[in-house]
């Protein structure tokens, strides 16, 4: 089988020591277009991606958002968390907007399974 391998080089050379004799690499590159421009002789595209945990943070999170974020994982409420924090409620959904935005979360408790994987919290 002839195959083009698309995604970052060190996952690329990783694999490329674990194929199969029977898999032949006839192109690679960083992405797919790249990947269809570099062999027109091929019978599949192999996509790799790498772990969540090893993608670094655009921005990482700051102590206070993780103090948030932690209590958060605790199942505080925004009102709680602000008064165990000594901040105002509005302060609370502030930080939470920059902490959804920097994990690339979609609510609350998806903040807090993909900081666990993470390893920026622990439960």
């Amino acid at each position: 089988m002839r195959v083009v391998l698309v995604g970052p080089a060190a996952l690329r050379e990783r694999l490329r020591l674990q194929l199969p004799d029977n898999v032949l690499v006839v192109g690679e590159a960083a992405t797919l277009a790249a990947g269809r421009l570099t062999a027109a002789e091929s019978d599949a595209y192999i996509m790799l991606a790498p772990d969540s945990r090893e993608v670094p943070l655009v921005e990482p999170l700051t102590p206070r958002e993780r103090q948030v974020l932690e209590l958060v994982a605790d199942g505080l409420p925004n009102k709680a968390i602000a008064a165990r924090l000594g901040i105002g409620a509005e302060t609370v959904k502030f930080h939470l907007g920059a902490i959804l935005g920097k994990l690339g979360a979609s609510n609350r408790t998806d903040a807090v399974r993909i900081a666990i994987q993470r390893g920026l919290i622990s439960v």
